[in-house]
């Protein structure tokens, strides 16, 4: 553009992403995607139980799978990073690009399953007295928590994954 201000879609104070880049992602749009999540889990409960249905329950798998996501996902982070970041090396371009598609794909999943699990924990709420329903609670509660572990985990990678800017360093 001739003016010199910003473009119409940005922000002002904000530099224009360079070409071949990626914006980082948006914490407002993960928690969006959550409280969609949490509608989604809210509303799967009851329409289950309203058709005469038991809602599924959230199994000890389902956690230690999660846990082992977060896990692989939180080394992945502190790999890239210090070789991209402390080390300064190189990285192939497609595993570069993997390694940020995953981890965004990470964060945007984790979003949404830590909604639904907090809209499972939600549903039950109102009968946790009793122990069937508490259980589910605990549950689906200890599962958005693992979650959110992968939503950090994710946007830790995405992090690693930024290039150092290094004025003297000519490609």
């Amino acid at each position: 553009m001739a003016s010199g201000g910003p473009e119409p879609n940005q922000a002002p104070g904000k530099e224009p992403p360079r070409p071949g880049s990626v914006r980082p992602t948006s914490r407002r749009l993960l928690i969006a995607i959550a409280v969609l999540g949490a509608a989604i889990g809210v509303t799967m409960v009851k329409a289950i139980e309203s058709s005469g249905g038991v809602a599924p329950a959230v199994s000890w798998l389902t956690l230690i799978a999660w846990t082992f996501l977060a896990a692989l996902l939180f080394m992945a982070a502190r790999n890239t990073h210090q070789r991209i970041q402390v080390r300064r090396e190189r990285i192939e371009p497609s595993r570069a690009v993997f390694l940020l598609l995953l981890a965004k794909a990470s964060a945007f999943v984790g979003a949404l399953c830590t909604g639904v699990y907090a809209g499972f924990a939600l549903s039950f709420l109102d009968a946790v007295s009793a122990s069937g329903p508490r259980n589910r609670v605990i549950m689906a509660g200890a599962a958005a928590v693992v979650s959110v572990l992968v939503v950090t985990a994710g946007l830790l990678l995405e992090r690693a994954c930024r290039i150092p800017e290094d004025p003297d360093e000519t490609p």
